[in-house]
């Protein structure tokens, strides 16, 4: 049987804890690819998930929920096409928080071309972390 890439974003993969969002803000690290960041935080999930993602868009930037909203879809569309990404390549488990740092209203293409860099980006800088705590393990 082939092994397809799983393009579901079910709710045990959404990102919803308030002390979860807490501590992103507060230590979590991040990478950026304007308009897109990410900020993400090693975690442990009680269901079997290696990765939840949330997105979000500030109220400063756009007042109108209805646009607000709309950017929430093509974000969460977007990680959930290419979340394969990052799942796939990641052996811990993180908690992400992906937000919309653009001021105008953004179209779906580019949204998702900037989330795959932005995916290849996080994947490179966690790939850098492992293998720097591998080697101080090793001292």
């Amino acid at each position: 049987m082939e092994n397809k890439p799983d393009f579901s974003y079910s709710r045990a993969e959404k990102l919803k804890s308030k002390k979860l969002f807490e501590k992103m803000f507060a230590e979590g690290k991040s990478v950026a690819n304007f308009p897109l960041r990410v900020i993400y935080v090693k975690a442990d999930f009680k269901d079997n998930v290696p990765i939840k993602a949330g997105v979000t868009v500030s109220k400063r930037n756009f007042k109108s929920a209805v646009k607000r909203n709309r950017i929430k879809r093509l974000l969460r569309e977007a990680y959930r096409l290419n979340k394969s990404m990052v799942s796939n390549n990641s052996t811990d488990k993180y908690a992400l928080l992906i937000l919309y740092l653009g001021k105008e209203m953004p179209e779906s293409k580019a949204v998702h071309q900037k989330m795959e860099v932005l995916l290849d980006k996080f994947n490179k800088k966690i790939a850098q972390e492992s293998k720097k705590s591998t080697s101080e393990e090793i001292k």
